[in-house]
């Protein structure tokens, strides 16, 4: 093989890998995705813990979920980053652990979007701990996956979608 065959080829191995990384969003974020650092048993089930969530872009693929900040809601004492409750018509969000980073997202706007094309901005006010839970401070929740967006019904409100249906996969960026 010729030293211009094999640049050639390495050159068409590495625009199909960009090809498929480009193409395949899922696998690039499977790929990049970061590890599990433990193990949480509680109420007889074993939940992954993690430090890290996938890497921040322009349009991070994330689980939305719903939660309640206001007082007695299911999402345990009041919030990391104002120490306030949040009334369900807020567009709040908590982040899993790794996307909140220490509270530096604290009170900063991220943008939303919906498979259905619609989006919406909200105020990120806590985070989903991807480390603890099943405990008092978590309201008895088990850790959150590394890939969460938890929002408040305004927030799916804002969206169009059914809060019922629990879970739907959404996009984010920083606003």
């Amino acid at each position: 093989m010729t030293y211009t065959s094999l640049v050639f080829l390495t050159f068409t191995c590495l625009l199909l890998l960009l090809s498929i990384l480009i193409n395949f969003p899922l696998l690039a974020s499977a790929l990049s995705s970061c590890q599990s650092s433990g193990t949480l048993n509680c109420k007889g089930k074993s939940y992954p813990q993690y430090r890290c969530s996938p890497p921040v872009s322009s349009s991070t693929q994330a689980i939305l979920t719903l939660n309640d900040f206001s007082e007695g809601g299911d999402g345990g004492g009041p919030s990391e980053c104002d120490e306030k409750y949040h009334a369900n018509s807020e567009r709040a969000v908590a982040l899993s652990t790794g996307w909140y980073n220490n509270g530096s997202r604290c009170l900063k706007m991220i943008t939303i979007t919906a498979s259905n094309g619609r989006s919406v901005t909200a105020k990120v006010v806590d985070e989903c701990d991807s480390v603890n839970g099943c405990d008092k401070e978590h309201a008895g929740q088990p850790p959150c996956r590394n890939n969460i967006v938890d929002g408040s019904q305004a927030v799916w409100d804002a969206l169009g979608l059914d809060s019922d249906v629990g879970e739907a996969p959404v996009t984010w960026s920083m606003a």
